[in-house]
C-alpha cells in the first residue's frame, strides 16, 4: 500500500506540473479562441484528476493506518 501511495504522490506532482504548464499557455491566448477553449477543457480534466488522486491517496492512507493500528 505504501508503494501505491508513493506512486500516487508522484502522479499528483506530475498532474500539478501539467496544470501549471496549461495555465501558462492559456495566459498567452485570447479567451475566445479555439485554442484557449481546448486548453481550458484539458485544464478542467486534469484538475478533476488531481481531486480524484488526492481523494484516493487519503483513502489509501486511512486504510494503511487501520492496518497498522
Amino acid at each position: 500500500m505504501e508503494k501505491l501511495i508513493e506512486y500516487m504522490n508522484i502522479h499528483l506532482v506530475s498532474l500539478l506540473q501539467d496544470l501549471e504548464s496549461l495555465e501558462e499557455q492559456m495566459e498567452r491566448l485570447d479567451m475566445n479562441s479555439k485554442d484557449f477553449i481546448e486548453l481550458d477543457f484539458e485544464f478542467n480534466n486534469i484538475s478533476g484528476q488531481t481531486i480524484a488522486t488526492r481523494h484516493l491517496m487519503s483513502v489509501a492512507r486511512d486504510i494503511l493506518e487501520e492496518q497498522k493500528g
